[in-house]
């Protein structure tokens, strides 16, 4: 940073560093012919808005018959300690003599002597500092440079018409980028666009690396077209891609441009305020990068870069820009410094911004001005009062938000009470009004608990007749059979609890949309007792097809996701001869995954479970002929002595080359697994390696109760999985893999494939085979005919009892003869009033309305069967 001006400023860790040199104020360290040069540690006071002296220190230098002048200052790091400190370069001239010498300013305040070095001239162009310290100039269109390590002053190997950067570059150290007439050396191709954009401008970019002497091209940097204009350079970011070097920068130039370069290649341009800009630098704010931008002639810009570059603020008359956090809020402002010749004091008038919510200003120029001044303090008493005002609305808005959701937290927790009474056959007692200050909330809580038994959630819903609701819901549950469940297990799968409701024949073949719900038995009055959990209805054929899953169902709902369930004729089409007695128990087995660790940390636990279905009847096919209905299946108890001891851990042990897992353990590892099934084909050789593969290398063994399913016993991830290789023909199978996550079927594929023969293909298949899938999707289609007919049948029947087509009086005159009617006036009048009524009638019953309540209801069953015809498509696909 060079200035013309005998005060030197630099920022330094947020704070502002003052250099001035000054004689001794003693007049017997005068006669020393001594010169002080002295620092004052400056910094920012948020609450008197000025920036106030926090420490300061003194260096003498003998100053006989010698002009000392401050060249330079610039923070740098210091090579023995690896710490940024403040460096400023000094200068010593007597007559023809010039010594330099390089001073460290250290945190005490304390001056070192870095280096000195004496030359025959002054310097005067590309002056820079660099870690090391060290410094570089250029002299004679030579780049020289001294270190600290070595005192000696070098000569770089290049010749530089001008330096527009010095800086640090990933992989390559310290690099000067300059420019110089351009060289064209023979071995070079002369078509080629280097060789020729250089010949035509006459100067080149060249970054030369000091540390490792290395040339580096300047076309990475900017197009050598740019050379003749260019000024000075700012490198924002360097790296390395694949050992090429891509770097970012901005330019400024003898145009009045600003230019964002990326790589090489121009970006953006923006058009400068102000004439004769003079340097470049980046203040990363906390809202965007800027870029402050000084002029010759005092003048400053800062360029904003968000969709393009732009000027965001300009000022005149600026002594110093510096970029620092002055404040303390973690991200950069920009301090200026204005010219003030009122006032001789340093950092008298100034001004902190981040073109956003900082913007401090010294309060010089007000100091004249009374009245002003009297308005301003008037006017921030006003803006305090109505922050306070804002202030004190927005507490009151917290706490009537904290009173809204404590009480929806006790809707909900009174809604679950309500529902495990519900489904226990317990009445329910409502609390007081007063104590829930609103009369309407406990006529809601049954109703909220009514609508989450069909998969509905309402908290705030005000329905009539709740009572009726309650005694229509609770003839619902009455109806269901007395025995329709068989069995109730729970099985501990890893991190998962497994819950199983095994169905009866005659009931489950009457039921869709089947799906379990967990609720914790205890009282608890600061959570929820609804368990989250995923249901599973799993039909198992010869392969443990999986073929109606539902998907996250997560309790409670917001509403019931559709599980399409195959009538018994179907499923009799699909699988007309089962062979394993197994077969009939996994089709009628509803399961319900949870995770386990949640349950655990109440130590024992007892769980209601739930099923939820919607009963069919099968004797018409209109759709108000299926209800919903949901019974207690029973309660399971959790505890954590029971887990520790492996009381319900799925056991899959080795017996006599088999495995013995137990029905109700097939179904749990198949609930907490996913289904994928891959066909495989190959042409030239046959697929016995496969069969070799799955008993040797997997240790698979089958199941007792199903031979074609086997279990893999391999240490590691891959223990648990569960394959089933079916051979359609020596040349193609279909290989169905139940594992835990991808990561596993990952592994397994990655070992399948380096025993399958070459020129074998893999395919992921669908789940379903396809003429079941064909059945299905003519049954869905139908289904989704019938609704369109029955949904435009039921407004065409609404309209015709809301339209009288015609009086009393019409029909009379209907019934009289047309050519009695035409023969005098009065007949032609009435004929013709007739004809216009009933063109009015026709009118209304072409725009009748509907009710939005009914327009709803029909929509919605319309979409329901329009999904699930999609995504019986979706699977043929």
């Amino acid at each position: 940073m060079l200035l013309s001006e005998q005060d030197q400023f630099l920022s330094y860790n947020g704070e502002v560093l003052v250099f001035q040199l000054s004689k001794p104020k003693h007049a017997e360290e005068a006669d020393d012919k001594t010169i002080n040069l002295c620092v004052r540690r400056m910094a920012f006071n948020r609450d008197t808005k000025l920036f106030v002296q926090k420490s300061s220190g003194v260096f003498s230098m003998g100053a006989s018959h010698s002009k000392i002048e401050m060249i330079c200052c610039s923070c740098t790091t210091d090579s023995r300690t690896g710490i940024i400190l403040p460096c400023i370069l000094m200068k010593k001239k007597k007559q023809n003599n010039v010594k330099y010498f390089l001073l460290l300013l250290h945190s005490s305040n304390q001056f070192e002597p870095s280096f000195y070095f004496k030359l025959d001239y002054e310097l005067k162009e590309g002056i820079s500092l660099f870690p090391g310290p060290s410094l570089l100039w250029r002299h004679a269109n030579k780049l020289f440079y001294i270190s600290s390590n070595t005192c000696v002053v070098q000569s770089a190997p290049v010749q530089l018409s001008s330096v527009v950067w010095t800086g640090e570059i990933v992989g390559e150290g310290t690099v000067v980028l300059g420019i110089r007439t351009a060289c064209l050396p023979e071995t070079e191709d002369p078509a080629g666009f280097s060789v020729s954009d250089r010949a035509i401008w006459g100067t080149e970019f060249l970054g030369y690396a000091i540390q490792t002497q290395k040339m580096l091209t300047g076309t990475c940097f900017m197009p050598h077209a740019y050379s003749r204009v260019v000024s000075s350079v700012y490198v924002c970011k360097s790296e390395r891609l694949k050992k090429q070097l891509r770097v970012s920068l901005v330019a400024i130039t003898h145009k009045n441009q600003l230019i964002w370069f990326q790589n090489g290649v121009p970006k953006g341009v923006c058009e400068l305020p102000y004439e004769k800009p003079r340097s470049v630098k980046p203040a990363l704010t906390s809202n965007d990068l800027l870029f402050v931008v000084s002029f010759s002639s005092g003048n400053s810009c800062v360029v904003q870069r968000r969709d393009s570059l732009q000027v965001a603020s300009k000022w005149q008359k600026v002594k110093c820009v510096l970029v620092d956090d002055f404040i303390g809020s973690g991200s950069e402002q920009l301090l200026l410094l204005f010219k003030d010749d009122s006032n001789t004091d340093v950092l008298s008038t100034f001004k902190i911004t981040d073109l956003g919510e900082v913007n401090y200003a010294s309060g010089i120029n007000y100091k004249h001005d009374a009245p002003a001044a009297e308005g301003l303090q008037e006017n921030g008493l006003l803006t305090v009062r109505a922050l306070e005002t804002r202030l004190q609305a927005g507490w009151t808005s917290v706490r009537e938000l904290q009173q809204h959701l404590g009480l929806q937290k006790r809707v909900i927790l009174e809604s679950c009470r309500a529902l495990k009474d519900l489904v226990e056959g317990r009445t329910h007692i409502l609390p007081k009004a007063k104590e829930v200050k609103c009369r309407r909330w406990a006529r809601s809580l049954l109703n909220s608990a009514k609508a989450f038994v069909e998969g509905l959630v309402s908290l705030w819903d005000d329905v009539e007749n709740p009572a009726d609701s309650l005694s229509k819901e609770t003839s619902l549950v009455s109806e269901v059979p007395e025995r329709f469940t068989e069995e109730l297990w729970h099985r501990v799968v890893g991190d998962s609890l497994v819950v199983g409701v095994k169905l009866a024949e005659s009931f489950y073949w009457s039921l869709s949309e089947v799906s379990l719900s967990l609720v914790m038995d205890q009282d608890f009055s600061s959570i929820s007792p609804i368990i989250k959990c995923q249901s599973k209805i799993i039909k198992l054929n010869k392969a443990f097809s999986a073929l109606a899953v539902s998907s996250s169902q997560i309790e409670p709902p917001p509403k019931k996701m559709k599980l399409d369930l195959h009538s018994k004729n179907d499923l009799e089409k699909e699988f007309p001869k089962r062979s394993s007695r197994i077969q009939p128990d996994g089709a009628k087995t509803v399961t319900a995954v949870t995770s386990l660790s949640p349950l655990l940390a109440f130590h024992r636990v007892c769980c209601v479970v739930l099923l939820h279905a919607r009963k069919q009847n099968h004797q018409s096919d209109s759709l108000q002929q299926s209800k919903k209905i949901s019974v207690l299946c029973g309660k399971i108890l959790l505890s954590l002595e029971d887990i520790s001891n492996g009381r319900y851990s799925v056991k899959m042990l080795r017996d006599n080359s088999y495995c013995t897992g137990s029905m109700e353990d097939i179904l749990a590892v198949l609930a907490v697994s996913v289904r994928f099934s891959f066909q495989i084909v190959s042409c030239d050789c046959t697929l016995t390696p496969v069969s070799s593969w799955l008993l040797g290398e997997m240790e698979c063994t089958p199941f007792k109760e199903c031979q074609d399913n086997i279990f893999c016993h391999k240490a590691g991830n891959i223990h648990g999985t569960i394959f089933n290789w079916a051979l359609k023909n020596p040349f193609q199978g279909v290989l169905t893999i139940f594992c835990r996550n991808l990561t596993v079927l990952f592994q397994c594929l990655h070992s399948l494939t380096r025993i399958l023969p070459p020129g074998c293909r893999v395919k992921l298949l669908r789940s379903g085979s396809k003429g079941a899938l064909t059945e299905q999707l003519a049954l869905a289609l139908e289904k989704e005919m019938l609704t369109s007919k029955n949904s435009l049948f039921l407004k065409e029947t609404k309209a015709e009892n809301s339209l009288a087509w015609g009086n009393e009086s019409d029909k009379k005159m209907s019934n009289a003869p047309l050519a009695s009617l035409l023969d005098t006036e009065e007949g032609v009048q009435q004929f013709r009033k007739k004809l216009q009524d009933e063109r009015e009638e026709s009118v209304r019953s072409m725009n009748q309305t509907m009710n939005g309540a009914l327009y709803q209801k029909i929509a919605l069953k319309i979409a329901e069967a329009q999904l699930s015809s999609d995504m019986i498509v979706w699977r043929l696909a």
